[in-house]
Parts: structure tokens; C-alpha cells; sequence
């Protein structure tokens, strides 16, 4: 199993002043997902949490929606030439009955970020494939006093960003600002299908009552992951983009952006934005 960091020498300058000193960096390597056997997809990822990240990512394919979906996840023996593992190829066996997607070639790409679904670029697909349509779930209801405490909340708990300043994070908390499992990955996607995966293996899903807050920006992959797990708040320190929010719009996602202190834009679903009353004028 890869290290989540490891060490480099770094030439370092300073004011003028010239070291040679090792230095900390988050590991990156390749993680290729098969499905009953066949090759899906590969993304770059942070080693750690690799059962978590495939199952996260086939909810967000629309093939997974509960534990009992799936039969076993494997990292597969001889993945190399010489027949050792390199625990950077893991086999997700579903159960039987389970619909697989089209595995196509062009589907089977290196990429770095979910294939499938977002790579359909139809707000459709999302829509109609989504197991639990938030429209329909009880109303969550945040404030911003609430959403403004969450980021300092996650970057908190960014215990490996404090040692490499190299990873994205993404965090669960309930409606009330507990904060429910955080997971951090040099991708954001990586970090939302760990959180998602690990949701769906302990019976968690769907996370109808629950915030996700990622530490980047909030795009259409993103958006699409929280519809699939049935979050109905995305959050977001960064812009959201253009599809993302037409996602959050057709599917009834509260989408905030800019989440920085206690300033935030709310793009989509403010409905559960409970804002105080305006003070009277004059």
C-alpha cells in the first residue's frame, strides 16, 4: 500500500539564503477501478481509503445505492508483469441483480476526475438517474452563521494539508454543524467519493440530511456526486461553475460559493438558507 506522503530533497531559498533540505509532499498515484473484473476507469489519487473512493464513485455512476449492492472489493494480485500488487488496482464485485453501466472504450480512459455521468455533460442523466431526488427529501434548514463556522471546521482537521499544503478535503456535518467524517485527497473528487464510499459500506446512504463542504471550488462533478448521495447542501471556499449550478437548480441542490468568514453566495436552493429578518429602515 503507497504512503499518503513521502519525502523529496528540495533546493531551498530564502531572503538570499540557499539550503538543501528534504521536504514533505503528498503522494499521487495512479488508481485503476474494475468492475466484476472489467476495467472501468483510472484516476490519480492520494493512496488511502481506496475501497471508500471506488465505492463512492459507482454511486456517483448510478450502480451502487446500498451496502447490499455490493459483494466485495479487492485489490487485485499480479496487477504487474512479475505478479506482484501494487495496490493501485482495486476490483469492486457487485451482487448479483445489479444493473452494470456500458463499459465502453471510451469510457475505459485514464481521467482525472468521475467518468459516466459527468462525462454525458446532461443535466438529464443526472436527474432522472438519482436514487433519491432531494426535491423530495424533508427540508434541511442551515444558517449562515452556521455555514460561515465550517470551513475553519474542516481545515482543522486537514491533519495531512498541515504537513505537505498539497490536498483538497471535503467534509460531512449534519444539519447542525457536527462535523461526521472528513477525507482529504489531491483530488476533490477523490475526497467526496471516499466520503461517499464510506457513507454507502456503513449503511449511510441516502445523506438526506447532511452538508458537504469542499476546500476548492464547486464544479459540475461535484455537484453530481452530492445529487447521487442524496446531500441536499453543497458548500464550497470557491466559485461554483456555470453547470454546476444549472445541476443544483434542475435537481433542488442548495449550492453556496465563496464560503469565506461570513460572507458566501447562495446560487441555488436558498429556500434552505434561513436568513434573519431585515431590521427596519429609519
Amino acid at each position: 500500500m503507497g504512503r499518503v506522503t513521502e519525502r523529496r530533497k528540495v533546493l531551498r531559498i530564502r531572503d538570499g539564503a540557499v539550503s538543501s533540505r528534504p521536504d514533505t509532499l503528498v503522494a499521487e498515484e495512479p488508481l485503476e477501478i474494475r468492475l466484476n473484473g472489467r476495467p472501468l476507469a483510472i484516476t490519480m489519487r492520494t493512496p488511502g481509503d481506496d475501497f471508500a473512493l471506488a465505492a463512492g464513485f459507482l454511486v456517483s455512476e448510478g450502480v451502487l445505492a446500498a451496502v447490499s449492492d455490493l459483494q466485495n472489493i479487492v485489490y487485485c494480485a499480479g496487477a504487474t508483469v512479475d505478479g506482484s500488487n501494487t495496490y493501485n488496482v482495486v476490483d469492486v464485485k457487485t451482487s448479483p441483480g445489479v444493473a452494470m453501466p456500458d463499459i465502453t472504450l471510451e469510457r475505459n480512459v485514464y481521467t482525472t476526475s468521475s467518468c459516466g455521468l459527468c462525462g454525458k455533460a446532461s443535466l438529464d442523466a443526472v436527474r432522472t438517474t438519482a436514487r433519491w431526488p432531494i426535491a423530495d427529501t424533508p427540508p434541511v434548514r442551515v444558517t449562515p452563521e452556521l455555514l460561515a463556522g465550517l470551513p475553519d471546521r474542516l481545515r482543522a482537521a486537514q491533519r495531512v494539508f498541515d504537513r505537505t499544503g498539497g490536498l483538497h478535503a471535503a467534509a460531512l456535518f449534519s444539519e447542525d454543524g457536527e462535523l461526521l467524517d472528513v477525507r482529504e485527497d489531491v483530488g476533490r473528487h477523490n475526497a467526496v467519493d471516499k466520503l461517499v464510499g464510506r457513507a454507502l459500506r456503513s449503511g449511510g446512504l441516502p445523506l438526506s440530511r447532511a452538508i458537504l463542504l469542499v476546500s476548492g471550488r464547486a464544479s459540475f462533478e461535484l455537484a453530481q456526486k452530492a445529487v447521487m448521495a442524496g446531500i441536499p447542501v453543497l458548500a464550497a471556499v470557491s466559485a461554483p461553475s456555470s453547470l454546476a449550478v444549472d445541476l443544483a437548480a434542475e435537481t433542488g441542490l442548495t449550492l453556496v460559493g465563496f464560503l469565506r468568514g461570513s460572507s458566501m453566495n447562495v446560487y441555488a436552493g436558498e429556500d434552505r438558507v434561513a436568513l434573519r429578518a431585515a431590521a427596519p429602515q429609519g
